[in-house]
């Protein structure tokens, strides 16, 4: 499966699960709850804080790759390891990630040790998957800090630990997640957010500078800049949680290449429907049906874009 199925499938999961789109919160969506000032996390002197990543089938590979290197790279003020990462997935079978490259888990969800990190890429899962979801949300409560990338929200959402938070996910993703997750406050246009204990970064290279600004929380600015210069990273997303404007309103959908509203991927002709006088196009049937059956989603979009219009005229 490559990285454009993967988007399409994660914004079109387990939409016939739910029962109803409850209003969400109105408020613009660039608003990100993060500030720029990080709030610090405790290192302790020995270092050695356990991160497990979660894998499961076609994990984006940068999500995880991403903030593995980070973390790998990051030392305490004394310069010992700051980190001790570990694989943990439903059982020690090699897990073929994205690109068909396998990776040999640590540790099952039975036998992992409590974490101080938790980090979920985005992967395809489904809802009989407890096993995963239970371990995340009973983990959680002693970590530090459980960090979603990409959409791995989506998993982070499914567990149900987001309810009433704010998040974020990969911006064709956000559709989607909107309509699954009504009870969470998505945040486009953020590089990252954190709430409490939660933190959440946007599409796939975000969750570096997630990772960074966690480096930076637990040992502060320089140290996490030696992180940043020893893997020639000249990314600053990390010192700005709203620096993925780009991606707070939605694009031009039609026009000479029409895009799917629902996963921002190039649309088919034949596979449309009128909207408020509009011809909304889609990738496919399955997109359609989201659609139709979530405008208010796409209704609450179109308002936020127009806020956010407003104010940048201001």
């Amino acid at each position: 499966m490559n990285r454009r199925e993967l988007i399409q499938k994660t914004a079109l999961l387990g939409v016939g699960l739910i029962c109803g789109y409850k209003k969400a919160v109105a408020e613009t969506s660039v608003t990100n709850s993060s500030s720029s000032v990080p709030s610090p996390l405790n290192a302790p002197a020995a270092g050695n804080l356990s991160v497990a990543f979660v894998l499961g089938k076609d994990a984006e590979v940068l999500d995880f790759a991403g903030p593995l290197e980070v973390f790998a790279g990051a030392v305490t003020k004394d310069g010992r390891p700051l980190f001790a990462p570990y694989m943990v997935a439903e059982n020690k079978d090699p897990v073929t990630v994205g690109g068909g490259m396998k990776v040999l888990p640590d540790y099952d969800f039975k036998s992992a040790p409590q974490p101080k990190l938790i980090v979920i890429p985005a992967m395809n899962f489904s809802v009989g998957d407890t096993e995963m979801f239970d371990w995340i949300r009973g983990a959680s409560k002693a970590t530090d800090l459980t960090m979603s990338v990409c959409n791995g929200a989506f998993v982070l959402a499914k567990t149900g630990l987001l309810d009433g938070k704010s998040a974020t996910c990969h911006h064709g993703g956000f559709f989607g997640f909107a309509a699954r997750y009504p009870d969470v406050h998505l945040r486009r246009g953020a590089r990252f957010v954190e709430d409490g204990n939660l933190a959440s970064a946007g599409g796939i290279s975000s969750g570096i500078d997630l990772a960074l600004r966690v480096v930076e929380r637990y040992v502060g600015h320089d140290l996490a800049v030696q992180v940043a210069d020893g893997m020639e990273y000249q990314g600053k997303g990390w010192l700005d949680p709203n620096s993925n404007e780009v991606y707070a309103k939605m694009p031009e959908l039609t026009g000479a290449h029409p895009l799917c509203p629902v996963c921002l991927q190039d649309a088919d002709r034949s596979i449309s429907t009128d909207y408020k006088g509009k011809t909304v196009c889609f990738c496919s049937k399955g997109h359609k049906d989201v659609f139709e059956k979530h405008t208010d989603v796409y209704d609450r979009f179109l308002a936020e874009d127009t806020a956010i219009g407003s104010q940048a005229g201001q």
